[in-house]
């Protein structure tokens, strides 16, 4: 399998653990993986983080390449310009501009190029069966479609995001016109395959391309048993010296956050509930631990920092990003979490799956509708206020603390089952029979 995965470990990304666990479930299952991934200096020096912990975590049978990326909506530096930039820098940016218009309409189009380039060198040492590409972004997708072109492996598109939808608007991303319609109808008339992270956005696409309907599936996100321990009481409100199970549990109960913070998100309105909660006579002690990047850039810091009202007296506090293979401390040592999240009908966040598989109650903090509601449908300790109203919200935050504090053992286990539906080599199944399905030549999987 040849595997275009831009987004792909060290990478901190937010899609990188669907690709993480995808390659390393197809290597388990002796599929023979190459992945293509952005290269190093781009996610140092251009999105400034890595994650050496997590790519330690995956399989070593799997290849990882790393095809060049030409940085010219990246680059900032004056120094580092070619001479034909700093010379005539209107000219290069025109000539930029007209070839996004006329070649692949994206930033990453030169790594889609280089990729195709570096999978017909290894197609020559030993032919691929299958190609798999994940998006964003989606010159991984236009990279498949030419490499199908011209060497006639099928290939399968992975949309662990949308590409002409904007989710959280409901509004096409693009004019009419542009030339990513083109494009995304192309790749799909010859995708063998074409997968979706929720029901809503596999329909959303059938109906505006019916004739590759029948070609589409849904793999949802999920989480990793490696990385996510099993439900353990919290050592603030189950361990020794509190009062666990009972009303008169010792006060500094912990709410937590946990994932990347971002503008989308609706953070006045849980900063203005969280204070309503701790004007609640036992809960004036709690706290609301947010873990996590602040955004995807150090651009943008100041800002979030500014609207979670880090800089006064709030009861909230930030704690910074955490390693993926230590996320199940953090939920070893949080009450109860809160799922924050931008978006709307469409979205349904990697994140929630893993909330899931802690077994502590969820509180959601988001506009009501979204598609991960689908998955928390069910959860026994989950609390909505489908609102974001702040004293709805509250109200939800204090149920949630109520429930942590009684919290029995056999309701916990009522939780992991729930979740266990969604461990990854489950969800990925169909994923695999499918890929299996087309290097067969049966079609039908």
């Amino acid at each position: 399998m040849l595997y275009l995965s831009f987004y792909f470990p060290p990478s901190r990304a937010s899609g990188v653990y669907r690709a993480r666990a995808t390659a390393n479930h197809l290597a388990i299952r002796g599929w023979d993986v190459t992945a293509l991934a952005a290269p190093l200096d781009f996610l140092r020096d251009v999105l400034g983080s890595l994650d050496t912990d997590l790519a330690a975590t995956v399989d070593p049978r799997i290849r990882v390449e790393r095809p060049p990326l030409h940085r010219f909506a990246w680059e900032k530096d004056l120094r580092r310009y070619g001479r034909f930039r700093r010379t005539f820098p209107r000219s290069a940016q025109k000539l930029y501009q007209l070839s996004q218009r006329l070649g692949f309409p994206e930033h990453y189009a030169s790594w889609g190029l280089a990729a195709v380039a570096r999978g017909l060198r290894l197609h020559r040492r030993r032919r691929f069966d299958v190609v798999l590409a994940t998006g964003n972004p989606f010159a991984s997708f236009g990279a498949a479609w030419l490499f199908h072109r011209l060497t006639g492996v099928p290939y399968v598109l992975d949309y662990r995001d949308s590409w002409t939808l904007d989710l959280f608007t409901n509004e096409p991303a693009f004019p009419p016109g542009h030339p990513a319609w083109r494009w995304e109808r192309r790749v799909l008339a010859r995708a063998s395959g074409v997968v979706f992270v929720n029901q809503a956005l596999r329909d959303w696409h059938a109906e505006r391309y019916p004739a590759v309907a029948d070609r589409m599936l849904v793999v949802p996100n999920g989480w990793d048993p490696e990385l996510i321990a099993a439900p353990v009481d919290s050592p603030q409100i189950g361990g020794p010296g509190t009062a666990a199970g009972g009303a008169d549990a010792a006060p500094g109960l912990r709410f937590g956050y946990l994932g990347t913070v971002t503008r989308v998100q609706p953070l006045e309105e849980l900063v203005a509930a969280f204070q309503l909660v701790r004007a609640h006579g036992d809960l004036t002690d709690a706290e609301l631990r947010i873990h996590g990047h602040l955004g995807f850039s150090p651009a943008g810091s100041a800002e979030l920092v500014s609207r979670l009202g880090l800089t006064g007296d709030t009861g909230v506090r930030y704690l910074g990003p955490v390693a993926k293979t230590e996320v199940h401390t953090v939920y070893a040592e949080t009450d109860v979490l809160i799922f924050l999240a931008g978006g709307s009908r469409y979205v349904t966040s990697g994140k929630i799956f893993e909330y899931l598989a802690s077994g502590r109650p969820i509180v959601s903090v988001h506009a009501p509708g979204i598609a991960a509601e689908e998955v928390l449908a069910g959860y026994p300790l989950w609390f909505t206020a489908r609102s974001l109203d702040p004293a709805a919200v509250a109200r939800s935050m204090v149920a949630a603390a109520r429930a942590a504090r009684e919290l029995e053992p056999e309701q916990r286990a009522a939780a992991r089952r729930h979740a266990d539906r969604y461990a990854r080599e489950l969800v990925l199944s169909p994923l695999e029979a499918r890929l299996r399905a087309l290097v067969s030549g049966d079609r039908r999987t």
